[in-house]
C-alpha cells in the first residue's frame, strides 16, 4: 500500500514558509477589493443619492455608484471643452486680431474671438500696431465683429450681468467690463494698467454713483465694442500715435490686406489654464466657438461648434453619455454621466497639469444652485493615480470634497 511520505523534521520550517507566504498573499491581494468595498459602503452611508465614478489608470473600476445616472455637470463641463481644443486647435493656438489701413488711413479692426484681450494684451498690441503703421494719427477706427453673428445666443448666460459671465463676442476688451472709482467729483480707473475713457467715466457715473466697482457692457453689444475702440485708441495715444476722428462699426472693405496681425501673447494651453483655474464661463465659450469655426470656417456659430463636438463625442463612443448645450456648463441642459466623464477624463490626461492641483488631486469644481461637481485625478496609495467623478444635488459644496478625501484615504 502506498502512503505519503513523512516530512523529514529539516523540511517543516520550509514548508511552514511556503504557507505562511502564499496566505500572506492571498491577504494582500484581497486587501484592494476590501478596501474598495470599504470605501463604497463608506460613500453610500455619507451620500444615498450622489453620483460617485472612480477608475484607476488602466480603467478598472473602483467606484460605481450611480454612474450612469445623468447629472447637470455645470463647470466641470469645461474639462470636455479643454479636451476639444486640444484636439481640435491644438496647445501652440493662438486668437489674432487683424488690423486694415486704407488710403484715407482710416484704422479697420476685425475681431477673431480673442478671450484675453485685456489691457496687459492691448498696450504691446498698440506699440507693435503702431510700429507697423507709423505715428501718423488714423484718421478713424472702424470695428468689425462679423465673425460672431449679431444674433449669437449661449443658453444659460442671458439672464447673468457678471463679468466672467459676458455676452460673448468677437471683439471684446477686459470681458466687457469697466473697473474704476470716484475719487471726489471724479471717475478714475481703479487699476493702473487700464486708461479711462469717456464711455467708461459716463457709463460708471450712471452705474455705480458712488465708491468702487466693477460694471458689465455685456448686454449692450454695441456700447461694449463703443469700449473696445476707445480703450484700443487709448492706449494708441499712449504708444505715441493718435485717432483724428470718430470710433465706428463696420466691415472692413474687400480688398484690403490686413497692415498687421495681432497674435495673443499666450499659446491655447495657458488660455485653458485661465479658464480651469478662473471657470470662467465667458473664455470657455470663446473658445468652444473657436472650435467650430476653425474645423468648418467663419463665421463662428454655437450650430457648428456643437456639429463638431458631438462628432468627436461619437468617435470616443460618448455620443450617449455627454450631451453639450454649450461649452462653460452654464446650460442646465448640458447632461453627462460619470462614466462617460471618466473618459474624457482618460484622454485629457496628458494635460492634467492644467487643472488646480492640491494635496496629490487635480481637479475642476462646479457649482449652479442646486448642483455641485467635481471632478479630476487623485493620488492613492494602492491605485495610483485615480480618476473620479462626484456630482451631488443640493447646495453642500464641502460633501463633494469630503467623498473625494475619503476615495483617496481608503484607496
Amino acid at each position: 500500500m502506498c502512503t505519503e511520505p513523512s516530512l523529514h523534521a529539516h523540511d517543516r520550517p520550509r514548508v511552514e514558509i511556503a504557507m505562511w507566504s502564499r496566505r500572506l498573499l492571498a491577504a494582500l491581494l484581497l486587501l484592494p477589493a476590501q478596501a474598495a468595498a470599504g470605501v463604497k459602503e463608506k460613500i453610500a452611508a455619507m451620500a444615498p443619492q450622489a453620483v460617485v465614478y472612480v477608475e484607476g489608470a488602466d480603467g478598472n473600476e473602483l467606484v460605481a455608484q450611480n454612474a450612469d445616472k445623468p447629472f447637470v455637470p455645470a463647470s466641470v463641463a469645461k474639462l470636455v471643452t479643454t479636451w476639444l481644443a486640444l484636439e481640435t486647435l491644438g496647445k501652440d493656438y493662438r486668437f489674432r486680431t487683424r488690423f486694415y489701413l486704407d488710403d484715407k488711413r482710416t484704422l479697420y479692426v476685425r475681431g477673431g474671438g480673442d478671450p484675453l484681450l485685456v489691457s496687459e494684451e492691448l498696450e504691446p498690441l498698440a506699440k507693435e500696431l503702431v510700429a507697423a503703421t507709423g505715428k501718423a494719427p488714423f484718421a478713424g477706427i472702424v470695428l468689425d465683429a462679423s465673425y460672431y453673428p449679431a444674433d449669437l445666443r449661449i443658453p444659460g448666460i442671458e439672464d447673468t450681468t457678471e463679468s466672467y459671465n459676458a455676452l460673448n463676442s468677437a471683439l471684446a476688451v477686459n470681458f466687457n467690463t469697466i473697473y474704476a472709482v470716484h475719487r471726489g467729483k471724479r471717475v478714475v480707473s481703479a487699476e493702473k494698467q487700464t486708461p479711462i475713457t469717456p464711455l467708461a467715466i459716463s457709463q460708471f457715473s450712471k452705474r455705480a454713483p458712488r465708491g468702487r466697482d466693477r460694471i458689465s457692457l455685456a448686454q449692450d453689444p454695441l456700447l461694449s465694442l463703443q469700449y473696445a475702440g476707445e480703450l484700443l485708441a487709448a492706449f494708441i495715444e499712449k504708444a505715441g500715435g493718435g485717432v483724428k476722428a470718430s470710433i465706428t462699426t463696420g466691415p472692413v472693405p474687400a480688398g484690403l490686406a490686413p497692415v498687421y496681425v495681432h497674435q495673443q501673447s499666450r499659446p491655447l494651453s495657458e488660455v485653458l489654464r485661465a479658464l480651469l483655474i478662473g471657470s470662467n464661463n465667458y473664455i470657455a465659450n470663446q473658445v468652444f466657438l473657436e472650435i467650430g469655426a476653425h474645423r468648418l470656417g467663419p463665421p463662428v456659430s454655437l450650430d457648428k461648434s456643437l456639429k463638431v463636438a458631438n462628432e468627436m463625442l461619437a468617435a470616443q463612443g460618448l455620443a450617449q453619455s455627454i450631451r453639450l448645450e454649450e461649452g462653460s456648463g452654464i446650460s442646465r441642459g448640458d447632461r453627462f454621466t460619470a462614466r462617460g466623464l471618466a473618459k474624457v477624463l482618460a484622454l485629457l490626461a496628458p494635460h492634467a497639469d492644467l487643472l488646480k492641483r492640491g494635496k496629490g488631486v487635480a481637479f475642476k469644481t462646479g457649482t449652479l444652485e442646486g448642483v455641485r461637481t467635481l471632478a479630476g485625478y487623485a493620488d492613492t496609495a494602492q491605485h495610483g493615480k485615480v480618476r473620479f467623478v462626484i456630482a451631488i444635488q443640493g447646495d453642500n459644496s464641502a460633501l463633494r470634497f469630503q467623498l473625494m478625501k475619503a476615495i483617496q484615504a481608503a484607496l
